[in-house]
């Protein structure tokens, strides 16, 4: 068991490492751009173009560990990621490092539901839930810790080294995993059985959907292409399903959604997805374009949830296994909500001091959020069905996160402008707490009807009003996403009852 556990951390540093990449990158997307010289309206393709492909490879991995093992799976798709990674840094043009990106994405898109797939494969009852808490302590990490790294890269390196980071442990992990993970044979026999019209179907259903959730922000929702799209993503899925169900062989077995755990599962993990990628993504936006702070400053103001994450984590294990889970995923939810929320009152003058409590809050609850809803979700299935679910379960989440990022784009450009509206109006009816908001000092705000604005004081007035007005946006956004994550709270009382895991040794 205890080389078991070895080639199992070895696996979470493989997804580590998957996870950690998308945020490296996007905090380093200016240097990128400048490097190889990429029109500014096509930057976003580095980060788009690698989450498609995760998103398309994640419900797949089920039929891929049916093909290849769990073992073969892990190893050659990090052989995979890690060379991908090797051909990023040493790309010349924008072409390059999409198509590498591409096949980074979708290498690195198996390696998370692998993870939690192997927790209830490798290990007995007593033992996974610390197996879970490794896993989620790391896939919740990553995300936390990813704009100081990537800052600090920057600053110290270059921009190839936001990729070469990844070879070393993208080396010792497929050495490692393949010597020590269970050994089990390969059944490539499955390839036969693949529906390659279903295959076309996800992969477009799920591509076109990404596409239309990064597009619908600046043109509209209502935009022609963004409803083609959407269209498009509806029909492909409805196909897919329909193919899908009546099946022999199918790519995705639906039969895990007849457990209502796993169905209510899936629901916390989506609604997770929206809060949790929604904190890593508005902190940033407002630190950068309200506080003006660079990627490493971020970064470290930021390193207060990571912290939180893995002061908690024991206790969450030891809880785990004392407590029903129902009760954990309820007050995770409400405590996470409430660190949410918090953040909805934020001024433009807020830092790291009244970030603090936010974050510790946050990061306190997350791990209740991913604990009991995984073992809800995959703790009573089949093993046969873990694969499959894990799938589900982690493109849930993406999906969640994916929405939500749009939800919260198209929340700051709408309310943005009303909000610049709004403040201008009250400022012109004297309202002093407005002024205080925006930053105004009272003295020159007192006078304002006495002295002559010279157009230098003009635009930093300006300035002012246009920081507050995105600051109340994304308010309003914190709001959104703190509701979004108490409306999960419904579904939690319809999970079925699970027994408490007896407590285990770790080896």
């Amino acid at each position: 068991m205890f080389f078991t556990w070895i080639g199992f951390a070895m696996m979470c540093i493989g997804m580590f490492m998957a996870i950690l990449d998308v945020q490296v990158v996007a905090t380093s997307l200016p240097t990128i751009q400048n490097a190889l010289a990429i029109p500014p309206e096509q930057m976003s393709w580095v980060q788009t173009a690698y989450l498609i492909a995760e998103v398309i490879a994640i419900p797949l991995t089920g039929f891929l560990t049916r093909l290849l093992s769990m073992r073969w799976l892990f190893v050659i798709s990090i052989v995979a990621f890690t060379l991908t990674s090797l051909g990023c840094a040493a790309s010349t043009s924008f072409g390059e490092l999409i198509s590498f990106r591409i096949l980074q994405g979708f290498s690195g898109g198996t390696l998370i539901p692998a993870v939690f797939s192997a927790v209830f494969l490798l290990f007995p009852a007593e033992r996974q839930t610390i197996a879970t808490m490794l896993a989620g302590v790391l896939a919740v990490l990553a995300p936390t810790v990813g704009p100081i790294v990537g800052g600090w890269i920057t600053d110290t390196y270059s921009w190839h080294w936001l990729f070469l980071i990844n070879i070393i442990p993208g080396i010792l992990s497929a050495i490692v995993a393949s010597a020590l993970l269970p050994k089990s044979p390969m059944c490539l026999h499955e390839a036969r059985t693949l529906d390659f019209q279903s295959l076309v179907l996800i992969a477009m259903a799920l591509a076109t959907l990404e596409l239309a959730l990064k597009e619908a922000p600046q043109r509209g929702w209502t935009s022609g292409l963004v409803i083609g799209l959407l269209t498009l993503s509806v029909a492909s899925i409805t196909g897919f399903i329909r193919r899908t169900l009546r099946a022999s062989h199918p790519i995705i077995n639906f039969g895990c959604f007849a457990d209502r755990n796993f169905t209510i599962g899936c629901i916390l993990s989506f609604v997770l997805g929206i809060g949790l990628f929604g904190s890593v993504y508005l902190m940033p936006v407002f630190l950068a374009f309200v506080r003006n702070h660079d990627a490493l400053e971020i970064g470290a103001i930021m390193l207060v949830t990571g912290l939180a994450q893995l002061s908690i984590a024991p206790v969450a294990v030891i809880l785990e296994q004392r407590i029903d889970a129902r009760l954990l995923t309820a007050c995770g939810f409400a405590l996470f909500a409430t660190g949410l929320g918090l953040s909805a009152f934020q001024t433009p003058q807020t830092d790291f001091d009244g970030m603090l409590w936010p974050q510790v809050i946050r990061g306190l609850a997350i791990m209740f959020c991913l604990l009991p809803p995984t073992r809800l979700a995959l703790g009573c299935l089949e093993k046969s069905q873990v694969p499959d679910a894990s799938g589900l379960f982690n493109l849930m989440r993406n999906l969640g996160g994916a929405i939500g990022l749009a939800l919260i784009d198209t929340v700051i450009y709408s309310r943005s402008a009303i909000h610049g509206v709004e403040i201008t109006a009250r400022l012109q009816a004297g309202d002093i707490a407005t002024a205080k908001f925006v930053g105004i000092p009272l003295a020159l705000f007192a006078t304002r009807s006495t002295v002559t604005i010279d157009s230098e004081m003009k635009a930093a007035l300006q300035v002012l009003v246009e920081n507050a007005a995105l600051t109340a946006a994304i308010n309003d956004a914190w709001a959104m996403i703190a509701l979004l994550t108490v409306g999960a709270l419904i579904c939690i009382p319809f999970a079925k009852f699970l027994r408490a895991i007896p407590s285990g040794t770790l080896l």
